[in-house]
């Protein structure tokens, strides 16, 4: 009998049109399946096999998840509604959103399960993951944003589509998500982007610094190191209130600095020591610490003009750091100058930071904009200090 050249494929298995079915008996009549033979050479049974490991994939993953123990940051997602999306950041897109009646940001990570993550990245972002949780959920002060809860790897995600137009098989099947308070204030770099120009008062720069130094503080007391200390990852609420945040590649300090090493932070903020490849240890954050406090008095960028190579190999072999203008304080550039040492066990410690932040006097001025002069007024040039 004479058989049909062309099959239609239906879930990557080939349909068999009439030619290919073979009847046992000789009726003319309708066929019924348990009376018909199919063609096994015109079966793709390679990709059936694939397309049933799948199946059975998706179906134990599904079981494991629904068995395995909840852990006690696991929030429940039937409270947890994703708004809109605020950043774009190299680890994850951060949302806005309400859980349990709460304003709060939920940073999203994809498992790599979109098909376009090799084996090593979908690894790397479950272990990023899994470390930020792990770092996060145990921290409470004032100055640390605030954890809500996290949920591993769910495939109940409600997410909003960027545009009108994107359908959800655009969007991660299965993502992971970290919910903390919603700042409303913006990040510090935001925040002095737009100062910029006029600056910021002497009892402002002093706040902010010992905001961000007694949240650095605290986090060094529980031994852990932040690794990323930065204006971008400090947040302001309505009052000015700064809490540290993106906690995606801090760590447990370990006890034998030689099992800290690699180039982990942004350019620009890092220390020699992380730069040059060498162990390091918490004070690593505190030669941060020091670029920082220098970018609020300034409310200006270190190294505007440079390269990140250029940087790189400066701060190393010729001890680059930012310049300090002639008009601040004695006090608060020596406070500078001891964080950004270039020996990291001459640095001072976070909680002794703290103690010569407290202790400057900032009633009778000393920032980059005198009281008694117009706001719009920029001083490099007069010396207004030692």
């Amino acid at each position: 009998m004479e058989l049909g050249k062309n099959e239609e494929v239906e879930d990557g298995v080939e349909k068999p049109e009439e030619g290919n079915v073979i009847s046992k008996g000789k009726s003319t009549g309708n066929v019924s399946s348990k009376d018909m033979f199919f063609r096994a050479d015109k079966f793709d049974l390679k990709n059936l096999d694939i397309q049933l490991e799948k199946h059975l994939s998706r179906v134990w993953s599904r079981s494991i998840e629904n068995q395995k123990p909840k852990e006690e940051w696991e929030i429940d997602l039937a409270k947890l509604e994703i708004k809109h999306a605020i950043a774009n950041g190299t680890y994850g897109t951060v949302y806005r959103g309400t859980y349990d009646d709460q304003d709060v940001a939920v940073k999203l990570l994809d498992w790599g399960e979109d098909g376009l993550a090799t084996v090593a990245e979908t690894a790397a972002l479950r272990a990023s993951f899994q470390q930020e949780v792990a770092v996060w959920h145990k921290l409470d002060h004032p100055n640390v944003t605030k954890f809500v809860g996290a949920s591993m790897g769910t495939s109940n995600l409600k997410i909003p589509s960027k545009t009108p137009s994107e359908t959800n098989s655009s969007i991660p099947a299965r993502a992971c998500c970290v919910v903390v308070e919603y700042l409303p204030g913006g990040t510090l770099k935001q925040y002095l982007i737009r100062n910029c120009r006029r600056k910021l008062p002497y009892k402002v720069v002093i706040q902010l610094a010992l905001d961000l130094s007694r949240g650095l503080s605290y986090l060094h007391s529980k031994k852990i190191v932040h690794r990323d200390v930065k204006s971008e990852n400090m947040l302001l609420d309505t009052r000015r209130n700064l809490k540290i945040a993106d906690f995606g590649v801090a760590r447990v300090e370990a006890q034998n600095p030689r099992d800290m090493t690699g180039e982990t932070g942004t350019l620009g903020y890092m220390a020699p020591e992380v730069l040059d490849g060498k162990p390091y240890n918490r004070r690593c954050d505190v030669y941060s610490f020091g670029i920082c406090l220098w970018e609020i008095y300034c409310c200006d960028m270190p190294y505007p003009n440079l390269s990140f190579a250029d940087v790189s190999s400066a701060v190393v072999r010729e001890n680059l750091r930012p310049e300090i203008p002639r008009c601040c304080p004695g006090v608060l550039a020596n406070i500078m100058r001891k964080c950004w040492d270039k020996n990291p066990e001459k640095r001072p410690e976070m909680e002794e930071v703290v103690r010569m932040l407290e202790g400057i006097d900032t009633s009778k001025g000393g920032g980059m904009i005198p009281d008694d002069q117009n706001p719009s007024c920029f001083c490099f040039a007069p010396a207004r200090g030692p």
